[in-house]
């Protein structure tokens, strides 16, 4: 019984492998968090595009680390550098923690060693991205404003 229990607790190696597969993930979406910044329809398909390139470190590290809570791990990296980075908001939050709880569920389900069940876990797991674009809709008015504010600044400090 001790040894299931031990075998199912992330290890110092795990958890390396999770650090990197997460900094390789935040690598490739931080590559398309600046291409959002060129055109607003970038910044509104970025979770797509997101979640087209990010699967394969998500799957090796899902195939290397089939114990719990190495989703859940890699979403607070990715989360702690949204922080770090200024972009992070709470919608964000939200969506980063439903997510990661699902593609867990997912996992879980599914022994932590299938691929369909990553596969589906990624699914869930890119959702989490769809908080960056989604104050847009939900708070209009006062993104629009915030938008303009910052905007204005920036003129200002220019001139």
């Amino acid at each position: 019984m001790s040894e299931t229990k031990q075998s199912r607790t992330l290890k110092g190696k795990e958890l390396i492998t999770i650090g990197i597969f997460s900094a390789i993930y935040f690598a490739i979406n931080f590559v398309f968090m600046v291409s959002g910044g060129f055109h607003p329809i970038m910044w509104i398909l970025m979770p797509a595009f997101i979640a087209l390139f990010t699967g394969i470190p998500f799957m090796i590290m899902a195939a290397k680390v089939q114990k719990p809570f190495a989703v859940v791990i890699m979403g607070a990296i990715t989360a702690l550098i949204y922080f770090a980075t200024g972009q992070f908001t709470m919608v964000i939050l939200i969506t980063f923690v439903i997510s990661c709880m699902l593609a867990e569920v997912c996992r879980a389900a599914t022994k932590y060693n299938s691929f369909w069940g990553n596969t589906l876990a990624f699914a869930f797991f890119s959702l989490g991205m769809t908080g960056s674009p989604l104050p847009v809709w939900l708070f209009r008015d006062d993104f629009l404003r915030r938008f303009a504010s910052r905007v204005c600044r920036r003129i200002i400090l220019q001139v």
